[in-house]
């Protein structure tokens, strides 16, 4: 079945909470830029972390038949950016989501709702 670009960015996120991401959000930017429909924010305390967390989303979106174009940062491992396209997805370790703060230069975007994956 053929998932929407906001289904997609969704399972980015499940992709990035069972890994035990922190503080995902799912931005809708369409309206605000060329670049991408959707924003997946997620942070990650390690190094270890960040990778599990950025591979997790790779065979997640995978299985899905979503190819991911491009990766920047795995080499250093603070700020992962994973190209779907329509989706881009930002690992960050927590000072780097702190100090870019890319929520804030998006911060017209809508926040899309997420469900906790606390059982």
């Amino acid at each position: 079945m053929q998932q929407t670009i906001e289904q997609v960015a969704r399972r980015a996120a499940t992709a990035a909470q069972d890994k035990k991401a922190t503080d995902v959000l799912v931005m809708n930017v369409q309206t605000l830029t060329p670049m991408a429909d959707y924003f997946v924010i997620c942070s990650a305390s390690s190094r270890p972390q960040v990778e599990a967390v950025t591979r997790a989303i790779r065979d997640d979106l995978g299985e899905l038949g979503v190819t991911c174009k491009g990766v920047e940062g795995l080499e250093e491992a603070r700020w992962v950016l994973l190209d779907f396209g329509d989706v881009v997805v930002h690992v960050f370790r927590p000072e780097e989501r702190e100090f870019y703060h890319i929520e804030r230069l998006w911060g017209d975007a809508e926040v899309l709702p997420l469900e906790t994956s606390n059982g």
